[in-house]
């Protein structure tokens, strides 16, 4: 594991103290009973925290609502594995063999978890301090790609005027599935854009908020795949 281990300290710039903690942080619960579920928790928590507390200092005029949209875009799981991706944290995770049989190492809940879980282990093993540097070291470009002010329009209205700017059809939402106990419930919701060929999935607690993480992830589709200079 020394190898490994020293290979991903300088990636991500942080050197452990206890390399177990590493370890840990890097397996998941397919390949045994000591494994990254717990650190993922802690590490959910501490992100948020982190993040949360840079935007209120990046923001000083933003709203509770600007302020929680902005971190829900930050900490998604498509935006934290897309991160891990950058990484390349899946060449270091340890998986059972069924899910390294299934592409477990690219899926985006598996590696959103892992660094989540890494986080808790710096925490774990540096405290916070080094937690945050590390923290917002690897999330600067994405902090410094937010609107100046944070009240840019809604994902949803965003990808209708860039469609209409463009005489585009308007996309089309479509409800793929409906989860959990009635206040409990998970919308996953599909956005489909005909006229570009692209569509995308989002997920929320309500239709709406899936609607919008949709709509967001379609725009980044749309960005990663030049259609914006257009």
């Amino acid at each position: 594991m020394r190898e490994p281990a020293d290979r991903l300290s300088r990636i991500i710039g942080y050197r452990f103290t206890d390399p177990s903690l590493l370890e840990q942080a890097l397996t998941h619960r397919s390949a045994g009973p000591v494994n990254n579920e717990r650190q993922e928790f802690l590490g959910d928590a501490i992100l948020g925290f982190i993040v949360a507390d840079a935007l209120y200092r990046r923001f000083p005029d933003a709203s509770e609502g600007d302020l929680s949209r902005l971190r829900a875009r930050l900490v998604k799981k498509e935006s934290l594995a897309r991160l891990a991706r950058d990484l390349g944290l899946g060449d270091f995770l340890h998986l059972g063999a069924g899910e390294l049989r299934s592409g477990g190492q690219s899926r985006d809940s598996i590696l959103a978890d892992a660094l989540e879980a890494l986080f808790a282990a710096i925490y774990l093993d540096g405290g916070y301090g080094a937690t945050r540097e590390t923290v917002l070291r690897l999330f600067r470009p994405s902090l410094e790609s937010l609107p100046a002010n944070a009240r840019e329009k809604d994902p949803k209205t965003r990808l209708q005027e860039w469609l209409q700017s463009r005489r585009l059809p308007l996309p089309d939402y479509r409800i793929e599935q409906v989860s959990g106990r009635q206040h409990e419930q998970l919308f996953i919701v599909e956005c489909r854009v005909d006229g570009l060929g692209l569509s995308s999935r989002g997920r929320g607690g309500s239709r709406r908020k899936a609607e919008q993480d949709a709509a967001e992830n379609l725009l980044q589709a749309i960005r990663q795949g030049g259609h914006e200079s257009g």
